[in-house]
Order: C-alpha cells, then structure tokens, then sequence
C-alpha cells in the first residue's frame, strides 16, 4: 500500500509540473503587453502608425462624412467609445423599436398606440444607449486618469519630454485611456502641436477632468513652469473629487433606490395579476379609456422617477 500511494503521489505531482509546463509555454509565448489596448492590438496586425491613428479615428465616426451623422449624435458616440458604425446602430436601434410596437399589437394593444410608440422609442432608445455607454467609460477613465498622471509625472521625473511621457501612458494603460493617449501621441508625430492634439483628445472623451490637465499642459508650453509638481497636485484633487463624489452618492442612494422599488413595484403587480388572473381586466382592454389611463400612469411615474433622480444627483 505505501508503494501504491507513493505511485499515486508521484503522478500526481506530474500531472501538476505538466499543467505548470503548459502555462508556463502559453504565457511565454504571448504578451500581454501587446493586448492591453485597442491601439496596440491594431499595431500588432504589422499596419503602420498612420493607419492605426485612421482605423481608430474611423471608429469613433471622426473620419468620413455620413448623412445620419447628426452633430450632436455624432458627438455622443464618440464619447461613448461605440465602434460600430452610426448608421448601422441607428438600424438596429429602429429595428427594436418596430419589434417593441409589433410585440405590444401582439400582446392586444390597439394597433394604433402600438404604431404611435415606435417614433418617440426609435429617437429616444439611441440617445439612451449612447449615454450609457458614455457614462460607464466615463467612469472608467476617471478611474485611469489619476493613475496616467502619476505615470506622465514619473517619466518627467527620468528626464522624458512630455510627449514622449503620453506615449508612455499609451503602452502602460488599457483601454479606454489608453488608446486615447495613443491617439494624442499618434497625432504629435504626424505633425499636430500637443496643445491641439489634447483638445481634440477632451472632444472625443468629453471628461469633466480632462481640462484641468489640458491647461495645465497650455500653461506650461507657452509660459513654462514645473509641470511635474502641477501634475502631482492635479492627481491628488482628482482622487479626492473622486472619492467626494462616491461618498455623495452612497449618502443618497435611498432616493435612488426608492425610485427603483416605486418603479418595479407597478410593473410587477401588473405582471403578476397578467399571469394570476389574465381575465382580471379582459373587459375594458379593449377601452380607449383604458389605455388613456395607462399612459397618463407612465408619465406621471416617468415624471416622479425624474424628480427623485434630480434630488438625489448632485454635480460639482
């Protein structure tokens, strides 16, 4: 029996030093400095500098002219950091509003209001997306930002110019500040000033953050200064602000969650009485009256909803 266990203890290990062989080999083989952004993934397919900065700038809908290309749409999903292209996502946003109004006609809403619906959803679902998306990676980059400026000031330190330090901040930092500080250093090398490149930089992201550090670099090219101390200081204030603006929205998140119960708790009684007792209101389903009442409930709720949320959310 001991020889027995001494056998199975003995594949055991092997099997182990096998698995650690194989990761070792994989992760050897790959590295994952080149995946950490979107920039340095296009790089890796051997196309060069200028057509990485042109497929990038084609993504967030700066290259190329488009007729459903409205300035302010445009804008937005630039900032959301959407890259399929505007036209194909207003497509599919119309296309799930026709489904919404078909699926309301199915469920016995008059065709009428179904067909009435699908123009305010078809305009407002993009808009809502587009803002979401741009709200997450909002958050994120303020997230990256402070961490970007440690790291411009840490190559300061060494002796780098300053756009050789952004490049830096390319290399060392996923997405989506990454491949924004790319772009910028992209932009530098083919012949934009700095100053240009990092306006063009606040237009595509649109952070609240970003103008400090843009002015800060202004300042220093045109009068000088130590910019490493000012970026030092303009690191600590972000985290602070950062840290200020999360502790206002913990203290305020019972109005935002009373928002949300006084919202589900209609929309579950009534999926709850459809499928407990579907002939509970068969009568007057059929009643312009009905469906009367029914929209005058969802706009008051979408009219309650907007003043808790504008109690609850503050901006500094």
């Amino acid at each position: 029996m001991t020889g027995l266990w001494f056998i199975y203890a003995a594949a055991a290990i092997a099997g182990i030093l096998i698995a650690e062989a194989a990761y070792m080999l994989h992760a050897g083989s790959s590295d994952r400095r080149k995946a950490i952004n979107r920039r340095i993934k296009l790089q890796d397919g051997k196309v060069s500098q200028e057509q990485v900065l042109i497929q990038l700038r084609k993504e967030r809908g700066l290259e190329g002219r488009s007729r459903l290309s409205l300035d302010g749409l445009k804008e937005l999903r630039a900032q959301s950091g959407l890259v399929m292209p505007l036209p194909r996502f207003l497509t599919f946003t119309t296309a799930a509003s026709l489904a919404a109004g078909v699926l309301l006609a199915w469920k016995g809403v008059p065709l009428v209001w179904a067909m009435l619906a699908v123009p305010p959803v078809a305009i407002i679902l993009p808009v809502m997306v587009l803002r979401s998306l741009r709200k997450r990676r909002h958050k994120r980059f303020g997230l990256q930002l402070p961490e970007a400026l440690e790291l411009i000031t840490r190559s300061l330190k060494a002796g780098h110019p300053v756009p050789v330090a952004i490049s830096m901040v390319a290399r060392e930092m996923a997405d989506p500040i990454g491949s924004e500080f790319g772009m910028v250093a992209d932009e530098v090398t083919f012949g934009s000033d700095l100053v240009s490149a990092l306006n063009a930089m606040f237009q595509r992201v649109g952070h609240e953050d970003l103008p400090l550090f843009i002015t800060a670099v202004s300042i220093q090219s045109t009068t000088g200064g130590n910019l490493r101390e000012i970026l030092d200081g303009l690191a600590q204030v972000i985290r602070e602000r950062g840290k200020l603006r999360r502790k206002v929205r913990a203290i305020s998140a019972e109005g935002r969650i009373s928002a949300y119960i006084l919202t589900a708790v209609p929309a579950l009684l009534a999926a709850a009485i459809t499928v407990m007792a579907p002939d509970l209101y068969a009568d007057v389903m059929d009643k312009p009256l009905t469906w009367y009442l029914i929209g005058a409930t969802l706009f008051w709720l979408v009219i309650g909803n907007f003043a808790m949320f504008k109690m609850s959310n503050f901006r500094f």
